[in-house]
This record gives structure tokens, sequence and C-alpha cells, in this order.
């Protein structure tokens, strides 16, 4: 079903790049590619059936989704200016499309590995303490912060493997590429995990209702922080606070509790890879981003 929307979706877009001769080849091609990765999470997430129903809150749910598949900044702002560019091309668009300034998401500059995204103590406790009415978010934030899942990882779980984390105090998931990992878990995570399986149907997921898609109990999760973000941030603070950041944290975290045991910077280094789920040393050192500001390397 999903594919069928989506061919709908390209079939229009075709119809749009034929009729085209504005910009040169290779901007063709870059902004038809653009729009047709977004047409793909179009049809997945909102099953969108025509191009000229995109509205603003399309553009918003699709950066955040870049942002945690982890896209640079450039390459989202080229995708928004590929959608600007062939929404410009509809006849009769049922809404105008926000620019940047007005989406309501922050835009930052992408510096590879310099960027501390790390969140403080009073930022997390701030937002702990607007989310205390919700097991299903503090539990979110305990995982990204005390065990470094993604949010697609958390908004994975369900009761089964929930049971199991809780017995052995250790969380098994399949991470980016089908790569499995298995991650300790202390006491805050283990109580909230206990709370949310109180309140979830055997075989359901502990984050997302079942009458809600996945997408969306995401997005609004991801809308809360946008939401409380200037009342939890530090003064002064020029650090992005994003969910992506806990998992940042997480990761300076471990990483300095391993230097402060004895372990060598290369094992230290290594076992927050692998807790991360990464391979790749250059990934893993944009986690470290604040530990290499503090140690000058």
């Amino acid at each position: 079903m999903k594919s069928n929307i989506y061919f709908t979706l390209e079939s229009q877009l075709n119809k749009l790049a034929r009729h085209n001769r504005q910009g040169s080849f290779r901007t063709k091609e870059r902004y038809y590619f653009a729009m047709k990765r977004f047409c793909r999470f179009l049809a997945e997430e909102y099953h969108l059936q025509k191009l000229s129903n995109i509205s603003g809150k399309h553009l918003v749910h699709y950066v955040l989704w870049m942002q945690e598949e982890g896209l640079s900044a450039s390459t989202i702002k080229t995708d928004l200016a590929a959608i600007r560019f062939f929404h410009d091309k509809i006849s009769n668009p049922k809404y105008t499309l926000p620019d940047n300034s007005k989406l309501g998401v922050e835009l930052e500059r992408r510096r590879f590995g310099q960027t501390d995204r790390t969140w403080s103590v009073s930022e997390f406790n701030c937002m702990v303490g607007k989310a205390l009415n919700r097991d299903d978010y503090l539990l979110a934030f305990y995982l990204a912060r005390y065990a470094g899942l993604r949010i697609h990882e958390c908004f994975r779980l369900d009761t089964a493997t929930a049971r199991q984390a809780i017995r052995e105090m250790a969380i098994t998931i399949k991470g980016k590429g089908g790569k499995i990992r298995t991650v300790p878990i202390n006491d805050r995570i283990a109580l909230v995990m206990e709370q949310c399986l109180r309140n979830t149907p055997p075989g359901s997921k502990l984050l997302v209702p079942d009458d809600m898609p996945t997408d969306r109990a995401i997005n609004q999760l991801q809308l809360f922080i946008l939401k409380h973000r200037p009342a939890v941030q530090d003064p002064d603070s020029d650090r992005p606070l994003t969910f992506h950041g806990l998992r940042h944290t997480y990761a300076a975290e471990k990483y300095q509790q391993l230097i402060d045991n004895g372990t060598t910077d290369l094992d230290a280094h290594f076992t927050v890879s692998q807790l991360l789920g990464h391979e790749r040393a250059d990934v893993t050192n944009i986690y470290l981003a604040s530990v290499r500001k503090e140690t000058g390397d």
C-alpha cells in the first residue's frame, strides 16, 4: 500500500520535473533526488497522496527525521530548497510553505566532531521535571541519557524486550544496519520501565499507543523538547538541545568514567563505539566532542 502511494507521488514529481527548465543539470539532478526522498517520507509516514497537500508540518517533521538520521545541516537545507522549488511548480497548492526561519526547528551548522551537543545536569533534570506526568517520555529520556539509545531504538521497545532488560539489567537492541548490541541499564531505567509495563498490553510497544503510528509518537516527543527547550536551557548556552544530544551526553560521560578508572584512551574509545553501535572512529569522535574540547585534543 505504502509503495503504491510512493509511486503515485513519484509520478506527480516526474511530471513536474519533465516541464522544468530551470537550473543546471547537476542542480536538477540533486533537487530531483532530494524530492524523491521526501516523497518516500510522505508515503511512509503520512500516506500523503497529493504533492499539492504538502504543508508546514510535513517540513517540520521531515527536518526532525533528517536530523535524527544524522544528515548534515547543509544537506537538510538543500533538501528544503528542493522541496520549495518543486512546490512552486505545483498548480494551486493547498498551503504556503514557511521559510526556514519560521519552521521552529533549529538548523544549526554541523561541524564534524567539533560541536558539543551534550546536555548539562541542570538541563536534563529540568526537562525531566517537565515530563513527570509522562512515563513514556521519562523512559525515552532515561534510555538515551543512561544507555545511549537512538530515538527510534527507544520507540521500538516492546514488552518482551523490556521484561528481559529488567531481568538482566541490560537491554539488547537492534540498531542501524541490523547491528545488535547489549547495553547495561541502571535502576532509574528499570523503575520507569516497570511503570510503563503496568500500563502496556502484552506484545505492544511501551512508548507507542496501539492506535498511533510510531512516527507520530516520535514527532510528539521531539516537539515536546522543542516546546520546553527555551525554559530548560542553561543561560547563555549555545549548545543545541536535541534528543540525540542525550546520546552524546551518555557517550562523553561513559568515556570519561573509563578514563578515570585507568582505561587507555584507545580502549575507552573502542568501548564507547561498541556501546553506541558504531564501528567508525570518526563517527564516535562526534559524540566525544565535549571531551575533546576539554582536553584540547
